[in-house]
């Protein structure tokens, strides 16, 4: 089965129309080409990622330098192939000392972060905050690794469904905790929907009826 990670890379301010334009990636994990209708509608309608989709920029050639999770991270990171980052497999640890898109932006005057799921086994670089999963993480109650005020990590359990908690944490780190005065740049990664597929405690017994 060919697995893809589609990524909708939206901004928050026309592209060509400012100078230094806010941006949002959002990064979901194994998904194939039909879970997004923008791409294909065959199997299911997503109309909000859709909109994002026809109100920014869409890849309809975009190839998969890795399609393993964690390398896959790394090489959208670092802009190289696996064997030059040094993140080749699961299991790996990222060599958070070498050059990233995010340190790059931070040098140009960012306000940059990075919420959800890591999967890299280092601590993050380059973001003046984030938020990560240890690990995959699970999908119930996550404990995740943050930066604290002095820039030293430490964990901190939360309680929930894991896709709430990470935008909560984005639309708290938009709205509140980012430096104002400066244009972001916001990674938000989910976790869903790689297996174990637990569903949020809405959406249990939703398509009980349907085949």
């Amino acid at each position: 089965m060919k697995r893809l990670l589609p990524i909708l890379l939206a901004t928050c301010a026309p592209l060509f129309a400012v100078e230094r334009p806010n941006i949002l990636l959002i990064f979901t994990d194994d998904h194939c080409e039909q879970a997004l209708s923008a791409y294909d509608p065959s199997r299911i309608t997503t109309p909000n990622m859709d909109r994002i989709a026809n109100g920014g920029m869409r890849f309809n050639r975009a190839y998969v330098t890795n399609s393993i999770c964690g390398p896959s991270r790394a090489v959208i990171l670092t802009g190289k192939y696996s064997h030059l980052n040094g993140f080749v497999r699961n299991g790996n640890t990222f060599n958070g000392e070498q050059q990233t898109f995010p340190k790059l932006l931070q040098k140009a005057g960012y306000s940059t972060a990075m919420l959800g799921k890591w999967h890299l086994g280092s601590t993050p670089t380059g973001f003046d905050h984030y938020e990560v999963l240890l690990g995959q993480g699970p999908y119930y109650n996550p404990p995740m690794k943050f930066r604290q005020e002095d820039g030293t990590p430490a964990t901190r359990k939360h309680t929930g469904y894991t896709t709430d908690i990470i935008i909560d944490l984005t639309l708290e780190w938009l709205k509140e905790k980012r430096d104002k005065d400066k244009p972001f740049m916001l990674m938000t990664q989910h976790k869903a929907p790689h297996r174990n597929w637990q569903p949020g405690p809405k959406y249990l017994n939703m398509f009980d009826n349907v085949e």
